[in-house]
């Protein structure tokens, strides 16, 4: 089912992917930024969950354990928006909460398990 594109054509919903694990005839995950008016945004959500696509929004935060963290940069590979970013100077691993869309990528990638989410 071309989920994304009946958002756009159908809802005029715009669906930024951030993560997909899709595969024909089985079950895949889909991390989306949604955006649009707010009464298509429900309505679209209502279309995907009148179609069996479970929807669920993030409802928590990033969160590193500094006391855990050795600073090693792998997140900031896999970090789409930036949020996760090395200092040039000391090589310190900083956050910019604000910029951050809670996708998960940088949690597999922490090789010491510093990243976890908030919820």
């Amino acid at each position: 089912m071309p989920v994304t594109y009946v958002l756009a054509k159908d809802f005029n919903v715009a669906a930024n992917i951030i993560r997909a694990q899709v595969a024909p005839n089985q079950i895949g995950k889909l991390v989306v930024e949604l955006s649009g008016d707010i009464d298509q945004l429900d309505a679209a959500i209502e279309w995907m969950r009148s179609r069996n696509v479970n929807v669920s929004s993030t409802l928590g935060e990033i969160a590193i354990d500094q006391d855990v963290c050795v600073h090693c940069g792998l997140c900031t590979g896999v970090c789409p928006t930036e949020a996760l970013t090395l200092q040039p100077e000391t090589y310190k691993l900083t956050f910019t909460r604000s910029r951050c869309i809670v996708c998960e990528q940088c949690i597999p990638s922490c090789p010491v398990q510093a990243i976890s989410t908030n919820i």
